[in-house]
């Protein structure tokens, strides 16, 4: 049966969704990348993203997706002082005030990820469109069932309001993500101007380019990227909060100086996106160590 998954339509896939994690994921893993999944012993960065969804599932997992409740872990590890302003967390579009709210903003969904409203006019911004909007990303509680990304199963719909956040002199921020294997951060991932042309790239801690890529050329950076002046508190502060997990990837802003905390994603692009050139994705699948399921065991819930 799992002879043709490549043939399978998105339509049949989502189909399947519903079938057990252990199971679904070979149909993901091979309709993405043409490539077997061996769960019993994944070798490449995907393969092993795989195994964490199906396998890996501390409680702590689902409060570090969710985008407000991991505050608390942040506040506690690293401080407030990291954090966006927030002005608000809503449980339903008619509890949000704007006439309480500056004219720019963002909103997000706190248990999912893209799902994201940038507001540069809250007095012409058209309310009523926006809140349908904002329903139809409530109604989709269940989320993980796309792609079975265990952490957000259980994480509450909600929205949070956020500071919009400007960097001096940029058209857009630069996001800068930190690949994280047992709490060592080992490389970084840089996107650029996500609103208008958005390119992306990774690089080590020289800000030296690194020769693999998950996107095509055209999506790549191919200007030189200013190495930031605070990237040694960002390496810190991500290893920090990178703990002891086998891997996570941890989001920051620099904003004129400062280290603005972004989000923790365990499970980058769905495990989807292979990288170029393909002996990327082993090299880079040996940084994470997976841990042992004990005999008997169906997941791992301790970290």
């Amino acid at each position: 049966m799992l002879k043709n998954i490549r043939k399978f339509s998105m339509r049949m896939l989502r189909k399947l969704k519903f079938l057990p994690p252990k199971t679904y994921a070979h149909f993901l893993y091979e309709h993405y990348t043409g490539k077997k999944l061996n769960l019993e012993n994944p070798q490449e960065f995907n393969a092993k993203i795989q195994w964490l969804k199906v396998f890996y599932h501390p409680d702590i997992l689902t409060q570090l997706v969710d985008k407000y409740a991991v505050r608390a872990y942040v506040e506690a590890k690293i401080g407030a002082q990291y954090l966006n302003d927030i002005y608000g967390v809503y449980d339903h579009p008619k509890e949000i005030n704007y006439d309480d709210l500056p004219v720019k903003f963002i909103v997000k969904a706190t248990h999912a990820s893209s799902y994201n409203l940038i507001v540069r006019d809250n007095e012409n911004l058209n309310k009523e469109k926006t809140s349908k909007l904002f329903k139809k990303w409530l109604n989709k509680s269940q989320y993980y069932r796309t792609g079975q990304e265990w952490a957000y199963k259980n994480v509450k719909p909600r929205l949070i309001i956020e500071k919009l956040l400007k960097d001096e002199g940029g058209i857009s921020l630069i996001d800068y993500k930190f690949y994280c294997f047992k709490g060592k951060a080992k490389f970084l991932e840089v996107h650029l101007d996500r609103e208008q042309n958005h390119k992306r790239g990774f690089y080590d801690f020289e800000f030296n380019p690194l020769p693999f890529r998950y996107v095509s050329l055209k999506k790549s950076i191919s200007s030189e990227v200013e190495k930031p002046s605070n990237l040694e508190e960002m390496i810190k502060l991500s290893e920090i909060l990178a703990g002891n997990f086998p891997f996570v990837r941890v989001d920051f802003y620099s904003i004129e100086g400062k280290s603005v905390f972004g989000e923790m994603t365990f499970y980058p692009s769905d495990g989807r996106k292979d990288f170029i050139p393909d002996e990327y994705n082993k090299i880079i699948g040996e940084y994470i160590e997976l841990p042992k399921l004990k005999k008997g065991q169906k997941v791992i819930t301790e970290i």
